[in-house]
């Protein structure tokens, strides 16, 4: 079946309150937001100019596999997707919305990123390798690359807008930053939620190296929101593939990440075209991603 077009721009009637590189998000009535995930993709900190098709239904359908699933153990700012059963509520009948879109709380953001890392790869391998420590966290001597940790660390980074980018910090920089009581319950929060989630990927043959979380306060709590244990928000290895001391294949971006890594680009904007086949390919890797971690087909697209 043919892919509809991606989406790269939304232009729903509401007042748009912020655009991120994936995400566009719009002000509802009732002190509720919507979260519109769209099909762009970034590589490098560069916003590509083709679409990945389907790719925000992924993580805004994964997003919410994930909330019901935790939601009875950490409190999180989801309240639906939106879908032909609840648009009219909202005064949405642009279908290219329907499945790629989060109605939820408004929340204020604390302005921490909570990663968590079972396994050292990215910029935490990069830093291990620098200071023999993840965000101030010593590690044992002799890691390797993509080594599994014995335990899961919280490695928390700044939350930086672009063009800056995120650095790590520590948790004495978290308290600092919300204050001790909220600094330990995002913590806490984090790394439970990578505990359950890491362990259901695992039955399913996926290993979660790391993730991040964000959280805000609703009515003084802090709550879980923005996407949860999505290809882009974590690192999602094949188990039966696993092998540390070297790159890992991923269910993510990778494609594409190989791709540019082959050309005499300086990763600055502008980015290169994306052959088709590379959009393919990256849109089939969003998609088992999908089918693996919900044990279901992606929907079919809203007609």
């Amino acid at each position: 079946m043919a892919h509809p077009a991606p989406i790269l721009t939304t232009d729903l009637d509401l007042p748009k309150l912020h655009q991120g590189k994936v995400r566009d998000v719009y002000e509802l009535p009732g002190d509720r937001l919507l979260l519109v995930a769209s099909d762009r993709v970034s590589a490098f900190d560069v916003v590509m100019g083709e679409g990945i098709p389907r790719k925000g239904e992924v993580l805004t359908r994964i997003s919410k596999f994930w909330y019901e699933k935790t939601g009875d153990v950490v409190p999180n700012g989801f309240i639906a997707v939106l879908d032909e059963t609840n648009a009219e509520e909202y005064g949405i009948t642009d279908r290219r919305y329907f499945g790629r879109s989060m109605v939820m709380k408004r929340a204020e953001i604390l302005k921490v990123e909570c990663v968590v890392r079972g396994y050292l790869a990215g910029s935490g391998w990069k830093d291990y390798q620098r200071t023999m420590a993840v965000s101030g966290v010593p590690l044992p001597i002799g890691l390797q690359m993509a080594s599994r940790l014995d335990e899961p660390v919280f490695t928390p980074s700044s939350k930086a807008e672009p063009p800056a980018h995120d650095e790590p910090i520590s948790y004495a920089q978290v308290e600092e930053l919300v204050g001790v009581e909220y600094a330990n319950a995002i913590k806490v929060r984090s790394m439970a939620l990578y505990g359950f989630g890491a362990q259901q990927c695992r039955q399913r043959g996926i290993i979660v190296a790391d993730t991040k979380f964000e959280f805000g306060l609703i009515d003084g709590e802090p709550c879980l929101v923005d996407e949860v244990l999505t290809p882009d928000s974590s690192r999602f290895w094949p188990a039966d593939q696993y092998e540390p001391g070297r790159d890992q294949p991923s269910f993510d971006k990778q494609p594409l990440r190989d791709y540019l890594e082959s050309l005499p680009w300086d990763k600055t904007a502008p980015a290169p075209m994306l052959p088709q086949q590379i959009v393919d390919e990256t849109s089939a890797r969003y998609q088992e991603a999908y089918r693996l971690i919900t044990g279901e087909e992606l929907p079919p697209p809203a007609a």
